[in-house]
């Protein structure tokens, strides 16, 4: 069962940002910008509130992913990486992305806090950012 609804379109959408945002962490790095996709749809808090699908969550502006401004994102979707969007989709989570809101690549060490939001820590070159307890009871 899915962690949240989506189409097959939608799911190649997540895969395309996925790919485009982590591709050089690898398949995990991956995966954890899934996490956060799926946080922000679920959490319905914060930066989220009017966030209900993949497509609100891929293209919200402001606030969304750099990468829907890149050409990068708009190639079609591999079938590995459609795997790995239909994994974070169903809802699976790997640390120290599984209740993160936010990430972002540093030019160095990852700040204890981004905008306000503990440091939940680091995977290769991003740095993956919680809400604080009780702000989001969908995710955390």
């Amino acid at each position: 069962m899915a962690a949240i609804k989506y189409t097959e379109a939608q799911l190649r959408e997540l895969a395309r940002l996925m790919r485009a945002e982590a591709e050089g962490d690898g398949q995990l790095g991956m995966l954890l910008v899934g996490n956060v996709g799926v946080n922000r749809v679920l959490g319905d808090c914060l930066d989220f509130e009017d966030i209900r699908s993949l497509p609100d969550m891929i293209y919200q502006s402001p606030g969304g992913f750099e990468a829907v401004q890149r050409s990068y994102f708009y190639q079609r979707a591999r079938e590995k990486d459609i795997r790995l969007a239909r994994r974070a989709a169903r809802g699976e989570t790997f640390s120290p992305g599984q209740f993160s809101l936010w990430f972002f690549r540093p030019e160095g060490d990852c700040p204890p806090e981004w905008f306000g939001q503990p440091l939940a820590g680091r995977y290769k070159s991003h740095c993956f950012y919680n809400p604080f307890p009780g702000e989001c009871p969908n995710i955390l």
